[in-house]
C-alpha cells in the first residue's frame, strides 16, 4: 500500500473521519451495493454458463456415441463403456465449476434474501448478519460444500439420466442378437450375453461385474441427499 494512501487513511481514522473511498450516506450505500449486486450477479451467471456448457458438452456426446453403437452390428459395445467414461470426466469437471458457482449464488441469494427482499416487503429495519456474512466471504472466499456434495448434486440433477440411458443402450447391446457382430452367437443364453460383454484381455465376468459396481455407485450418489443448512435450504428452486 502506497505511504501516502496508508497515511491519509490514518489521519481519517484518528479523527473519526471515514475516508472519502466509503459512502457516506444512504443514497451512496445503496449505489455501492446496487453495482455490487450487478458483479456478483455477472459472476454467478458466468459460472452458471460454464456448468450448462459441461452439460450440454455431455448430452452431445452420449447422443452422438449412442448413434455410432447403436446404428450398426460391427461396433463394439466398448464404444459405450467410453461413453461412459467420458461423462464421469465431464461430471467431474462440472462439479468442480459446481463448486465455484456455488459462492456467488450464495452471496447474490444473501443480498437478495437479507435487502431486496425485506425492502420489498416493507420492513423498516433491514438486519445485518446477511452484511456480515457477504464481507466475511469476500475477506476470505472458502467453497461452501466439498467436492463431494457437488458430485453428487450434479449427478442427482443431470448425469444420473445420461448414465441410465447408457446402461440401457450397453445392455441392448450386448444382450441383441441383431447388434451382433457377424460370426458370434445370435441365441440369447446367459454365456452368450457373457460372451458378447468381453473387452478385449479381460472376460465378459469382470465386466459385468465392474459395471455393476460401478451403477450401484453411481445409484448412492443419486439417491443420497447431504444435509444443507446453506443457502439450497431457502426455498426450492435451486440449480
Amino acid at each position: 500500500m502506497p505511504r501516502e494512501l496508508s497515511g491519509l487513511t490514518l489521519e481519517h481514522a484518528e479523527a473519526g473521519e471515514k475516508p472519502a473511498l466509503f459512502p457516506s450516506n444512504s443514497a451512496e450505500t445503496i449505489n455501492s451495493l446496487v453495482h455490487y449486486y450487478r458483479g456478483e450477479l455477472g459472476r454467478m451467471t458466468s459460472w452458471r454458463d460454464r456448468i450448462d456448457r459441461t452439460s450440454n458438452w455431455a448430452i452431445t456426446m452420449v447422443a452422438a456415441l449412442l448413434s455410432v453403437s447403436l446404428s450398426t452390428p460391427t461396433s463394439h459395445h466398448g464404444v459405450v463403456l467410453f461413453g461412459m467414461l467420458l461423462v464421469s470426466l465431464l461430471l467431474l469437471i462440472e462439479a468442480r465449476r459446481y463448486r465455484f458457482f456455488d459462492v456467488y449464488r450464495a452471496r447474490v441469494r444473501l443480498l437478495e434474501r437479507g435487502y431486496f427482499a425485506e425492502l420489498l416487503g416493507g420492513r423498516s429495519e433491514i438486519g445485518t448478519q446477511w452484511q456480515a456474512a457477504i464481507s466475511k466471504s469476500l475477506r476470505s472466499p472458502l467453497f461452501l460444500m466439498d467436492y463431494r456434495e457437488a458430485l453428487f448434486r450434479r449427478l442427482r440433477r443431470n448425469y444420473c439420466w445420461m448414465y441410465l440411458i447408457l446402461l440401457l443402450a450397453w445392455l441392448l447391446k450386448i444382450t441383441s442378437p441383431k447388434l451382433q457382430p457377424d460370426g458370434l452367437p445370435v441365441e440369447r443364453a446367459w454365456t452368450d450375453v457373457v460372451a458378447n460383454a468381453a473387452l478385449g484381455p479381460l472376460s465378459g465376468w469382470w465386466v459385468i461385474a465392474t459395471v455393476a459396481i460401478f451403477y450401484v455407485l453411481v445409484l448412492f450418489g443419486s439417491l443420497h441427499v447431504e444435509p444443507d443448512d446453506g443457502e439450497l435450504a431457502h426455498g426450492e428452486v435451486h440449480v
